[in-house]
Parts: C-alpha cells; structure tokens; sequence
C-alpha cells in the first residue's frame, strides 16, 4: 500500500517577505532560481534601466505643480554626459535663465537626478503639501533644473538669495524601487557646500515609502528646526520621533 505524500513543511522565509520588498528565500530550481523569480528580476532591472533614462516631462510637472517656476539646464548637454561626468549635473550651464535675487526663507528644487519617473510622481504633491505646512514662510519660485545633482540647488539658491534650498531629486533605481524621490536640505547654500551639510529625507513615493503627507510632516518639521538653529547637516538630528513620544508620555 502507497504511502501518503508528506506534507510540505512551511515556508520558512514567509513572514520575512511580507515585511520587506527585498528578494529573501526565492527557492531554486535545479542550479537557478524558480522562473517567477527570475523573470521578477529581469522586470525590476528593466525598470531601473528605464529610469534612469526617462526624460522629465517638464511641461506636465509644472502644470501639476501649479506654481510660479523657473526652468534651468545643468552643464550636461546631454544624458550621456550627465551620467559619465557626475560634476556637469553639479553646475548651472553657461548662459543659463537668469533667476531673480530676492530674500526667501526657501527655495524649491526640483531635479530629474537618476529618476525621472519618481520626480514625475512624486515631486508635485510634495510640493503642495509641503507649502500647506509652511505658514508665514517667504517662499521663491520653484526651480527646474534639468540634468542636475544635488549640488545644483546651492548656486540656485545662492543666486536667488535663500536662507534654506531643497532639492527634490530623482534617487538612484534599485531592484525594489526605481522611483523613489530624495530631498537634500542645505542651510545657507552657497557653491562648495559639502554633502555633510545637507540632511537628507529619502524613499518618498507611495506606496511603499513615505507618502506626500508624510513626508510633508517630516520635512516641514526639519526645516523648522533648520532655520532655528541655523545650521544644517550632520549635526542636527532627527529627533521629531523622540520628540512626539516624549510628548505622548506626558499627555495626563
């Protein structure tokens, strides 16, 4: 008499997978992983490629901003250049628009970086939620820079005489997100700024990250603590979450 089949002992790795978008536990096949791993694979280095040549569509991101905005070009001419020499992406092109000097608390960058598809998402309902939180803040016109780093928003922000720049940039693809939105913030810019200077909000994008609104919180709340202490970098902590906490313990 045939022995019953054993039951399939239970996948080990199950929990794990459903807490994160990282690849754990795929299983073989023979020498190589199941077919729907693979072709899972194939897909997201597909997309990564795909974003980090998309071209920004810059009419529409504007039109989804609804805002006053300037467009400016980086020293790229062209992609290729941009992704072969990293430092054109970090200045203005000659003979660039102009931008108007004024006396701003915040000036707004929006750059492609390595990303177009997570700027062409992301960035504009960043953008409104963002200015929903900054009440009685001077803000300057939106800049476009296309082809740029993140070194780009401090001669934009020099130029237009901003206390504080953020640059919201396309982040570099991986093989669990290819449009993910970055935000540098830097106090005082100015060319030379060093990354040390900036504060960083990363993975903004929805779902899997953070959404606008969350991101919005948090980015108001470190611009706040930016332009009270007047300093940016690695020296200010992210402590809004210790900070809320504290607060709930005291509530009676």
């Amino acid at each position: 008499m045939a022995e019953p089949p054993k039951a399939r002992a239970p996948d080990p790795f199950l929990a794990l997978r459903a807490a994160t978008p990282a690849r754990i536990g795929l299983g073989r096949a023979g020498q190589g992983l199941p077919t729907v791993a693979m072709l899972d694979f194939q897909l997201a280095h597909a997309r990564a490629r795909d974003a980090v040549h998309a071209v920004l569509d810059v009419t529409r991101l504007q039109a989804a901003l609804a805002a006053p905005t300037l467009v400016v070009d980086s020293a790229a001419s062209d992609r290729a250049a941009y992704l072969q020499n990293p430092d054109l992406g970090r200045r203005l092109a000659e003979g660039a628009q102009q931008l108007p000097h004024g006396d701003y608390d915040l000036a707004l960058v929006i750059a492609d970086g390595l990303s177009a598809p997570a700027v062409q998402a992301h960035a504009a309902p960043l953008v409104r939620a963002l200015g929903a939180r900054l009440p009685g803040w001077s803000l300057a016109p939106v800049v476009i820079a296309r082809g740029g780093r993140v070194a780009i928003g401090d001669p934009i922000g020099a130029t237009l005489g901003a206390r504080i720049v953020a640059v919201l940039i396309g982040e570099r693809p991986g093989l669990s997100a290819s449009d993910s939105l970055g935000v540098y913030v830097t106090w005082g810019p100015r060319p030379g700024r060093r990354d040390s200077e900036r504060n960083c909000l990363s993975n903004v994008r929805s779902p899997g990250g953070l959404s606008a609104e969350q991101a919005a919180d948090r980015l108001a709340w470190l611009l706040g603590e930016i332009r009270r202490l007047g300093f940016s970098g690695v020296n200010l902590k992210d402590r809004q979450e210790a900070l809320r906490d504290r607060a709930s313990l005291e509530l009676p």
